[in-house]
């Protein structure tokens, strides 16, 4: 696969997690509980983790939510996960952290938004105080400037110069260099309060496509910060997940961002996973990274009217879902295996062969018969009720014959 070449960005340690340098891209994920409800926000963070959210934001708003940080962070390392927890500050970041010691040293990371703090007002006492409670702590910060959120009386000041000059920029585009301004000037202040370089990660988020590609490009052309890439608040549904992979794939391809998050819009009730498996997926449809074994499948057309293939791939991928949290712990590179379940006869046994694991169901008028191909040769031909448990059988011996080997070296 073509190799990307990663922009050189600081390493910054997070808890027991390594970003920037040429550590793997992070994924990570927010909660959206009250954080001072305990039980509820640790279930959360551990539902996370399991679907593979390597650090977990939470919202630290007021004092119960404050006192609640420690209890967190120790019921879910109770539970066995050792993932950075990070907490969220606006607007009275300061107060809490100097008020809760104990909050401030069981966090791993602080995410601090200059526009929502002191900056751009009459001083930057606040900002100052989270950055050298940072410092006291010895935690890394992420300075995360919103363009819903930005620093005011930056973007006044250069709008108005923008007005002087005889050929004046595009608001848009002064918008953008206020972006990439504040993040850069808010990190120089926090490197002269004592943060060091490897404990600071910006962030420039946006909610239009266009303009996160724009503004990544430029922050990343003039810093060498670690960077946490994410299009904010994308949306719901399908806008969300098409906005977001249309955002972040041109910065990731161009060896952009260290950390990632799929800001989506949960459905009522819904699972908030949901997007840390966008995130994987993007990675991975990027050969950037692996974490599931990939299944193809056709859409369908008017050789298939028969729903069987659609169903063998649905029931086939919550398998792999439901599989992976223990195959990933006793079968290690499993998250590379390659699945095809095709519908007819025109691309089935093609595909089927250029996978680990490729099965052809038969369409319209076609013999009823699937064959199953294992590493580009015919192994068997399905028929019957049963082709749906004998291809998960197939299934799961291949993979205990296959990653079991590269476990124990046998």
């Amino acid at each position: 696969m073509p190799v990307i070449r990663r922009r050189k960005s600081i390493p910054v340690t997070i808890g027991n997690v390594r970003v920037g340098g040429d550590a793997p891209v992070v994924v990570q994920s927010m909660t959206n509980t009250d954080t001072a409800d305990v039980e509820s926000t640790v279930q959360q963070i551990a539902a996370l983790a399991r679907a593979g959210s390597e650090m977990v934001r939470i919202t630290v708003n007021t004092d119960d939510a404050a006192r609640a940080v420690p209890y967190i962070v120790d019921g879910i390392r109770a539970k066995g996960w050792n993932t950075p927890i990070i907490g969220d500050f606006h607007y009275n970041g300061h107060l809490l952290l100097s008020k809760y010691p104990a909050t401030a040293e069981a966090l791993d990371k602080y995410r601090i938004n200059p526009g929502n703090c002191s900056i751009g007002r009459k001083d930057d006492d606040n900002f100052r105080t989270m950055v050298e409670v940072a410092v006291k702590h010895q935690k890394p910060v992420r300075i995360g400037v919103n363009w819903g959120s930005l620093d005011q009386a930056l973007l006044t000041k250069m709008m108005d110069e923008n007005s002087r000059l005889p050929e004046p920029l595009d608001a848009r585009d002064v918008m953008m260099e206020a972006m990439v301004v504040s993040a850069l000037d808010n990190a120089a202040t926090a490197e002269r309060y004592g943060l060091r370089r490897d404990q600071i990660i910006l962030s420039a988020k946006v909610s239009g496509v266009r303009d996160l590609i724009d503004v990544y490009t430029e922050l990343a052309g003039r810093c060498d910060y670690a960077l946490h890439l994410g299009l904010t608040e994308a949306g719901m549904g399908m806008k969300g997940i098409v906005a977001s992979t249309a955002g972040l794939s041109p910065l990731l391809l161009a060896g952009i961002g260290d950390t990632i998050r799929t800001s989506l819009t949960p459905t009522p009730g819904g699972d908030r996973s949901e997007e840390v498996r966008c995130s994987q997926q993007i990675l991975q449809s990027l050969s950037i990274r692996s974490f599931m074994p990939q299944v193809t499948s056709c859409p369908g057309c008017g050789r298939t009217t028969s729903t069987y293939f659609q169903e063998l791939a649905e029931r086939i991928q919550h398998y792999l879902v439901e599989s992976m949290p223990q195959w990933k712990q006793i079968y290690p590179g499993v998250e590379e295996l390659k699945l095809a379940v095709m519908g007819c006869v025109v691309n089935g046994p093609g595909e089927s062969k250029h996978a680990n694991i490729g099965i052809s169901l038969p369409g319209t008028f076609e013999e009823p018969k699937a064959p199953v191909y294992v590493d580009g040769h015919l192994f068997t031909t399905l028929k019957g009720d049963h082709i749906v448990e004998e291809f998960q059988v197939i299934l799961n011996e291949y993979v205990k014959r296959r990653y079991a080997k590269q476990q124990t070296g046998v």
